[in-house]
């Protein structure tokens, strides 16, 4: 008597992928990656070719469709690609990277150390008799007092909290409310639109896409007003330029990715820019 099949049955054997990484100038081949899973991300590309050629670790990479084009995100799914089961993606260099930690650190310790050398030593920089340098204007002993740059090594890049409250508020409400767009029971990588809460401070999103350069500029602003410093007006102009740069980067991002985005947003300055 035979033996009765089974009603059991295997579902489809999913299809691996190739993956070939070529130099994205040469176009010469660096590598040829076999058996990769469909669902494989970017991120596990990085790491399969960080293991061929270690001094290339996956923060170095970037990871592109074409030669000349952006690079890929880490969650990118292999077969949600715009390729076939052999992909060609191709690799550039980026150099050495370092950590928004030590970036941190590099940024305010400089600057903050410079502050105090012209502070405690002006007859020094300046050639002055102790005399003249005893009265210093009540601005720059509240600026020396309260470490002015400090709590840029404790916060972030946007603090400057006692020189204008208003804003360093409003930027910590938008990197909150960014956070909590992220969040959901776990960390997400997953791209939404950021919209107003109930906090005041966030309802500049119904005008600018990108508020925290927004609050970070007036910061800015408000110090260069305070201390009435050429130079410090010149780090707050270059300061827009590069924000504005940065924000109207994320602008293009948020439209290109939703065909719903709110169509009165501008990067960074209402209704002009």
């Amino acid at each position: 008597m035979p033996e009765p099949r089974s009603s059991y049955r295997e579902g489809p054997i999913p299809i691996c992928h190739q993956v070939e990484i070529l130099d994205w100038k040469t176009k010469q081949q660096l590598c040829f990656l076999e058996k990769v899973e469909p669902h494989a991300t970017i991120s596990d590309i990085r790491l399969m070719f960080y293991k061929l050629y270690p001094q290339w670790y996956p923060a170095r990479q970037s990871i592109r469709l074409e030669p000349k084009g952006k690079s890929l995100r880490d969650e990118e799914i292999l077969q949600l690609l715009p390729v076939s089961t052999t992909a060609t993606l191709y690799f550039k260099d980026l150099g050495p990277q370092i950590g928004w930690t030590m970036v941190f650190l590099i940024e305010y310790t400089g600057p903050l150390f410079i502050y105090f050398v012209f502070y405690f030593r002006m007859p020094f920089i300046y050639g002055l008799d102790d005399r003249f340098t005893l009265s210093r204007h009540p601005v720059v002993k509240i600026v020396s007092i309260t470490g002015d740059l400090l709590p840029g090594l404790l916060i972030t890049s946007t603090t400057l909290f006692i020189h204008h409250p208003t804003c360093e508020a409003g930027n910590f409400s938008i990197h909150l409310a960014l956070s909590n767009l992220r969040r959901d029971g776990k960390r997400s990588k997953t791209c939404k639109i950021p919209y107003p809460t109930k906090n005041p401070f966030t309802w500049l999103f119904y005008f600018v896409s990108c508020p925290n350069y927004t609050y970070e500029l007036g910061t800015w602003i408000g110090f260069t007003i305070m201390t009435q410093c050429v130079p410090v007006g010149l780090f707050t102009l270059l300061c827009f330029i590069q924000m504005t740069i940065w924000a109207k980067d994320k602008h293009c991002t948020y439209i290109r990715e939703f065909k719903d985005y709110p169509s009165l947003r501008m990067s960074i300055i209402p209704f002009l820019l």
